[in-house]
């Protein structure tokens, strides 16, 4: 900490359906004991627009304490908007990029979804809109195939990096 400052951080997680984002979103909250917010679920449940989520992160940025953000986060001017929101409420946004091989994210889709015809579908349709993230965004990328213990040792090296 910084004097009585209290180091806001905004951890945003992105990557492909079936990649493993949301269990390590998930779990690395409840882990360090941070709000989760998966913005994607929000528009979708309550059918709100892109912009209403951004003015709902906005409100969510008023407790003040350090959050794991996922959803809302495809292109590269997604996150742009969010990281801005973030920045400008004195957060310090870290990029995390969860990877994983097609095989892997095929059966874990098909899985989910019971049939190829729809895992197939709802991968499709997020990677049509997809953009890898720029080298400015400097994401900390993980694969979505490695344990949760590996994932938190290489997020947490990545956040000291960023200080």
């Amino acid at each position: 900490m910084e004097g009585n400052k209290k180091k806001l951080r905004a951890v945003l997680v992105f990557g492909a359906p079936g990649s493993g984002k949301t269990t390590f979103a998930e779990k690395f909250a409840k882990k360090f004991n941070l709000a989760y917010y998966n913005l994607d679920e929000i528009r979708e449940e309550y059918g709100f627009s892109h912009e209403a989520v951004l003015s709902i992160l906005e409100i969510i940025t008023k407790a003040k304490q350090s959050i794991v953000i996922e959803g809302e986060l495809k292109t590269e001017k997604d996150r742009t908007e969010v990281r801005n929101i973030l920045r400008e409420r004195g957060y310090k946004p870290a990029l995390v990029w969860v990877q994983t091989d097609f095989t892997t994210i095929k059966v874990r889709l098909r899985s989910k979804y019971k049939t190829i015809k729809k895992a197939k579908e709802v991968y499709d349709a997020a990677v049509a809109e997809m953009e890898a993230p720029a080298d400015f965004e400097r994401p900390i990328i993980l694969s979505g195939k490695h344990t949760f213990e590996t994932q938190t040792k290489h997020v947490l090296a990545g956040l000291a990096k960023a200080r």
